[in-house]
C-alpha cells in the first residue's frame, strides 16, 4: 500500500544554520559529511511517501538532492541522488506517476535528470538513475560517496555499522552493510557499472574500487577525471543504483552469505543485461587441438618424452603435473563426445608417472629430472615446496580420469592418497600457503598476516577423499572428507581462496550432504557460492581496451586478483555446471539456480575473447611475464585486464588449452545415430532418446529462458516440433523470427523434440 503524505502549503523551509557540533570531531569523517547532517535536518522534503512501512523523502540541500529513507522502527539512511559539484541547484521540477518519480534539476555546470523507481507493494527494492549533461567541458577532482547513515534525529556521530562486503577491484559494484546503532536493519546496494562506462570511455577513467568506503562514509564514489574533461552537451549516466532494504541484521557468516545470494539474485532480475553472442566452439576446439598438437612452443622434451609447457615458449620453467592433467582431462571429455581418438592423449599420458616421488610416496609438482631449473624467483619455485591447493588439484584430475577407466591414473592416485592424508592430519585440516613436502615445514603460513592460510583447501581435500571413496568404497576416505569439510563451517565468504577450487568444493559439499544427510554440508556449499559470486563482475566494462571483448559475469581467480583468468574461469564454469545437475531435485534457494545458470549462459559468450586472435593488436601487451604471445595461435591468454591495462601480461597459457574442449562436451549435444547436434546455453539433464524423438530437462530458474540452437544436421530434417511442458501438457514453441533453427525455452522445464527426416532421392 502506498500513502502520499501531503505537505502543508503554509510550511516553509528552515534556514540552514552552520552549527557543526564538537562531537563530530571524534568521528572519522570529512567536512562534507559533517555538513550534510544539519542540512538534512533543516530542509523540508519535496515529496513524502510511505511504502511498506518505509518512508521516502526527497530533499534538496542546495548542492545535493537526497532520498531520505526512514526505517519502520528507527533510524534512517540518506542516499544522494545528485551532487551539484560545488554549484547549488537553481531550479528543480518533479513529477510522479505511481511509483515512478522524475526529477529535473540544473545548476551552472549542467542539467540533471533523475528517475526514481520506488518499491512495489510488498517489495523493498528501489532504483534511481541519474543522468547529467554538462554545459561546458570540465574536470572533476572531488566527488563524495553517496550514502550517509543517520539516526531519526540525524546525528551521524551516534551511528555504527558493519560492512559485510564491498567491491574489490573490477568486481560487481556492490555493498552490503548493516546499521547496528541504532539497530535499524541492512542495505544491499548494487551500482550498475555498465551504465557508467560511457563516461569512463570519454574521460579515460576507471570504475575499479568505485563502491566501498569506510563507515560512516560509504558506497559509490563517482570516478574522477583528473586528465580528460567531460564532454559538453552529451548525456552521461552518473549513477544507476539498485537498493534492497531489510529490517534484518544477519547474525552470523552463514546468514550473511545466504542473504547476500538472495539480494543479488533479486537485483539481477531487474538489471539490464547484454545479449550473448554465439561462437562455433566445435570449430574452435578443432583449431585448438591442431595448434596444441603441432606448435613447438607448447611442448618441451624431457628424456625423449613430450610435456606441455605452462606458457607458450616458456622453456625455463620445469614441466608441471597440473599443466599436463589440466589439458588431458577436458581433452578426454571432448574426444569421448566426438567419439574419436587423438595422439596428444597418449603423449600426455606417457609422462604422468614421472611426477611420482618414491621417497615421499606421492606425486610432486615439478618434473624431478629438471628440478635444477627452478630459479627460486617465487616461493613455490623451490625444490619440494608445495602450494597447498596444488597437491589436491592434480589428484582430483587423476581421480576423474580413473573414474573414466584410466587404470594408470587410478594407480597413481591411490599410491599418492595416503601422503595427502598424512599432510591433512599434520596440519589438522587447516593448510598453510606453502610447506616443504619432505619435512612438512611451513614456508608461508598465511595469505595475509592474521587471515589464515588457503581456507578452501579443506573443501578440495574433502573432494579428493570423496573421489577415493567412489573408487574404493573404503569408509576411511568418507570419514576423512567429513572431518575436513567440518573445518569450513562458519567461514562464510572467507572460504574463498581460489575460484576454481572453491567452486569444486561447493559441488563436493553437495555430494557429502547426499552421502550423510547432514544439512551443514549443503549450507557450506551456499557459502562457497557466495564467495564465488562476490568475486564476479556482473557488469559490462565497455571502455578503453575492454570495449573489444565481452566481460559480463566474468569471475576473478583470487580475492585480490586484478584480472580475470581463462583457466580458472573454465574450471568454475565446469564446477557450477555440475553443481546444478547435482542439486536438481533438492530444495535449494531459487536465487542460486538463477545466478549459477546465468553464469553458465554467459561463459561461452565471453571466453572466446581470451584468444589473442580475437583481439586487436593494440590492446595486447608488448612484453609478457612468461613466454611469449603468438597472436594466431589458438591458445588462450591467461589474463584479461581492466579497460586501460594491456591484456596478456602474464602470458599465453598452454594449461588453458582445454577451454574449448570443456565447453563443447557440456553445451553441445549429439543425437545418437544421426548427424544432428544442438547447442543449449543452459545446463540440461536426463536426456533420453527414442526414434526421432528426444526429451530432457533444462535446469536453472523458471523466470529466465535458454537458447536452443540446432547447429549441425539441419539439412537432413524435413519437419521439427519443439515442445515445452506447461501444467502437465506439452505446448509447441515457435522458432525465433527469421531463425528457423533457434528457440527460446523456459528454464527449469521439460522439453520434447520430435522430427522427421527428408526422404533420400
Amino acid at each position: 500500500m502506498i500513502r502520499i503524505i501531503s505537505l502543508g502549503s503554509k510550511q516553509r523551509l528552515l534556514l540552514y544554520r552552520s552549527n557543526i557540533k564538537k562531537e563530530f570531531m571524534d568521528e572519522m569523517i570529512t567536512p562534507w559529511s559533517a555538513t550534510v547532517q544539519p542540512k538534512l535536518q533543516q530542509t523540508l522534503p519535496l515529496t513524502d511517501i510511505e511504502i511498506n512501512s518505509y518512508r521516502f523523502q526527497v530533499k534538496n540541500t542546495g548542492d545535493s538532492i537526497w532520498l531520505l529513507v526512514q526505517w519502520p522502527s528507527s533510524g534512517s539512511i540518506a542516499f544522494r541522488l545528485a551532487y551539484g559539484m560545488n554549484s547549488p541547484f537553481k531550479e528543480i521540477n518533479w513529477s510522479q506517476n505511481e511509483n515512478h518519480l522524475q526529477i529535473f534539476a540544473s545548476n551552472s555546470l549542467g542539467s540533471f535528470k533523475i528517475d526514481l523507481i520506488l518499491p512495489e507493494s510488498g517489495k523493498n527494492l528501489f532504483r534511481y538513475t541519474t543522468r547529467f549533461t554538462a554545459h561546458f567541458p570540465f574536470l572533476i577532482n572531488f566527488y563524495p560517496r553517496d550514502i550517509v547513515p543517520l539516526t531519526q534525529k540525524g546525528s551521524l556521530q551516534n551511528t555504527a555499522g558493519k560492512i559485510h562486503l564491498k567491491q574489490e577491484g573490477g568486481r560487481s559494484g556492490q555493498l552490503y552493510f548493516s546499521m547496528t546503532r541504532p539497530k535499524v536493519g541492512s542495505v544491499f546496494y548494487f551500482q550498475n557499472l555498465s551504465a557508467i562506462s560511457g563516461y569512463c570511455d570519454c574521460c579515460e577513467t576507471s570504475l575499479m574500487d568505485s563502491v566501498g568506503g569506510d563507515w560512516p562514509e560509504i558506497d559509490y564514489q563517482f570516478p574522477l577525471n583528473p586528465k580528460k574533461p567531460i564532454s559538453e552537451n552529451h548525456e552521461f549516466v552518473l549513477s544507476d543504483a539498485y537498493i534492497v532494504l531489510t529490517e534484518n541484521i544477519p547474525a552470523d557468516n552463514l546468514e550473511i552469505s545466504l542473504s547476500y545470494l538472495e539480494f543479488l539474485g533479486e537485483v539481477y532480475k531487474y538489471l539490464p543485461k547484454p545479449e550473448t553472442s554465439y561462437t562455433d566452439w566445435p570449430s574452435v576446439a578443432e583449431k585448438a587441438l591442431d595448434d596444441l598438437n603441432q606448435n613447438k612452443g607448447c611442448w618441451i622434451q624431457i628424456e625423449g618424452t613430450p610435456f606441455l609447457n605452462a606458457y607458450v615458449s616458456d622453456y625455463k620453467t620445469p614441466a608441471e603435473i597440473m599443466v599436463q592433467l589440466a589439458v588431458l582431462l577436458p581433452l578426454k571429455e571432448y574426444l569421448e563426445w566426438k567419439k574419436k581418438e587423438h595422439p596428444v592423449v597418449q603423449d600426455l599420458r606417457k609422462g604422468i608417472e614421472d611426477f611420482y616421488d618414491k621417497n615421499i610416496r606421492s606425486i610432486v609438482r615439478w618434473h624431478p629430472s629438471i628440478k635444477k631449473n627452478l630459479d627460486e624467483s617465487e616461493e613455490q619455485k623451490e625444490e619440494m615446496v608445495m602450494d597447498s591447493w596444488y597437491l589436491h588439484h592434480p589428484l582430483l584430475n587423476l581421480s576423474r580420469l580413473a573414474l573414466k577407466g584410466d587404470k594408470n591414473a587410478e594407480k597413481l592416485f591411490l599410491k599418492s592418497i595416503d601422503y595427502a592424508i598424512k599432510v591433512a592430519k599434520h596440519f589438522n585440516y587447516k593448510w598453510p600457503v606453502f610447506y616443504k613436502m619432505t619435512t612438512l615445514e611451513v614456508i608461508k603460513k598465511e595469505t595475509i598476516p592474521g587471515e589464515g592460510g588457503e581456507k578452501d583447501v579443506p573443501g578440495s581435500y574433502a573432494h579428493i577423499m570423496l573421489m577415493a571413496y567412489k573408487l574404493t568404497r573404503e569408509k576411511r576416505f568418507l570419514n576423512e572428507a567429513i572431518r575436513s569439510a567440518k573445518k569450513l563451517k562458519g567461514l562464510g565468504f572467507e572460504i574463498f581462496y581460489q575460484a576454481n577450487n572453491t567452486a569444486f568444493s561447493a559441488a563436493a559439499m553437495v555430494e557429502l550432504y547426499k552421502e550423510t544427510g547432514n544439512k551443514d554440508f549443503l549450507e557450506i556449499s551456499y557459502a562457497c557460492l557466495a564467495g564465488i559470486f562476490k568475486n564476479v563482475r556482473i557488469w559490462e566494462s565497455d571502455y578503453g581496451h575492454a570495449k573489444f571483448f565481452e566481460n559480463f559475469f566474468a569471475v576473478y581467480p583470487l580475492n585480490d586478483a586484478p584480472y580475470t583468468a581463462a583457466y580458472e574461469e573454465m574450471e568454475v564454469y565446469a564446477a557450477l555446471y555440475n553443481y546444478l545437475k547435482l542439486t536438481d531435485g533438492l530444495n535449494i534457494p531459487a536465487t542460486i539456480k538463477l545466478l549459477v545458470s546465468e553464469f553458465i549462459k554467459y561463459t561461452p559468450s565471453r571466453l572466446i575473447y581470451y584468444y589473442p586472435i580475437q583481439l586487436p593488436e593494440q590492446i595486447l601487451t608488448e612484453k609478457t611475464k612468461t613466454g611469449e604471445i603468438k597472436k594466431d595461435l589458438w591458445i588462450p591468454l591467461e589474463d584479461l585486464q581492466d579497460g586501460w591495462e594491456p591484456n596478456g601480461q602474464v602470458g599465453q597459457e598452454v594449461y588453458g588449452a582445454g577451454l574449448p574442449f570443456g565447453i563443447v562436451s557440456r553445451q553441445y549435444h549429439r543425437i545418437k545415430n544421426s548427424d544432428i547436434v544442438f547447442f543449449l546455453d543452459y545446463p540440461l539433464k536426463a536426456m533420453r532418446q527414442g526414434k526421432n524423438k528426444i526429451t530432457f530437462k533444462i535446469l536453472g530458474h523458471g523466470d529466465f529462458t535458454a537458447l536452443l540452437k540446432f547447429i549441425k544436421g539441419n539439412e537432413k530434417i524435413d519437419q521439427i516440433l519443439v515442445e515445452q511442458k506447461q501444467n502437465s501438457t506439452y505446448e509447441k514453441v515457435s522458432a525465433l523470427r527469421g531463425q528457423k533453427w533457434n528457440f527460446h525455452l523456459k528454464a527449469d522445464s521439460k522439453i520434447r523434440i520430435t522430427w522427421s527426416l527428408k526422404k533420400s532421392d
